[in-house]
C-alpha cells in the first residue's frame, strides 16, 4: 500500500484555467490526461516523484457523471467552488480491500490523447463522499513504465498533506495504521472545523515548499 495521488476538483472557471492556476504556483505545467469514460470525467497530471502525482479533474455533461460514484464526488466538490477532493492510495491485491470492507471494486479507464488506454480497478469512493478524509483504493493494470508519475523530472515532489480529521479513524478505513502508506510524506491533522478532508498540499520545488 502506498500513496499514489492527490485529486483537485476543478472550480468555476474550468479545468484548464484550475490546472493551470496551481500549475503557475507550482513552476510546472499540467498536462491533459484524457477522459474517464466510465465515470464521465476527465482530468489533468502533473507527474511527481515516488511514483506519485497530482490531478485536476472535472466532471463532464455526461450521464456517466450523474451515475458514478466519482463522477457524484467531482460533481459535488465542483459545486461547492472547487478545491481538493480526496487522495489515493495503490494497493497489490485489491481483493484484500474488498472482502475487508464487504464491497466489490469497479473497472476505471482513461484515454490519454495519444490513444493509450490506462486501466486500474478503484473502491472506495462512497466513502470518500461520505466522509472526506478517507482515501480509496486502486490497483493498477498497466506496465509500470504507463503510470501517471511517469515523466516526473525528478525536481518536484508532494512534501506534505494538511488533513483535516481523525488518523484513528483513516487508519480502521485502511487496515492498517496510517503512516503505512505516505512514507516520507509528511501528514498535519487538523481537528475539523465543518467538513473533514484535505485541506493543503505541499510540494517540494526548487524554489522550495509551495502549498496549494
Amino acid at each position: 500500500m502506498r500513496l499514489d495521488h492527490l485529486s483537485y476538483a476543478a472550480g468555476p472557471d474550468g479545468l484548464e484555467s484550475t490546472a493551470a492556476r496551481l500549475g503557475a504556483a507550482i513552476g510546472r505545467d499540467f498536462v491533459d490526461g484524457g477522459v474517464h469514460p466510465r465515470f464521465g470525467t476527465r482530468n489533468m497530471i502533473l507527474p511527481l516523484t515516488d511514483r506519485t502525482y497530482l490531478e485536476v479533474v472535472e466532471a463532464l455533461d455526461h450521464p456517466a457523471s450523474d451515475k458514478a460514484p466519482f463522477g457524484q464526488a467531482v460533481k459535488a466538490r465542483s459545486a461547492l467552488g472547487g478545491g481538493w477532493l480526496g487522495w489515493a492510495v495503490a494497493v497489490p491485491d485489491i481483493a484484500v480491500v474488498e472482502e475487508r470492507l464487504g464491497r466489490s471494486a469497479v473497472p476505471g479507464s482513461r484515454h490519454r490523447p495519444d490513444g493509450t488506454e490506462l486501466r486500474w480497478k478503484q473502491i472506495g469512493i462512497n466513502g470518500l463522499i461520505a466522509d472526506p478524509q478517507l482515501p480509496f483504493f486502486l490497483q493498477w493494470d498497466v506496465p509500470a513504465d504507463l503510470h501517471p508519475s511517469t515523466g516526473a523530472d525528478g525536481t518536484v515532489s508532494l512534501a506534505g498533506i494538511e488533513i483535516a480529521g481523525d488518523p484513528q479513524r483513516v487508519s480502521e478505513w485502511l487496515g492498517e495504521t496510517v503512516e503505512a502508506p505516505l512514507e516520507d510524506v509528511k501528514v498535519e491533522w487538523v481537528a475539523p472545523h465543518g467538513t473533514p478532508g484535505i485541506l493543503a498540499a505541499q510540494v517540494l520545488t526548487p524554489n522550495g515548499i509551495v502549498r496549494i
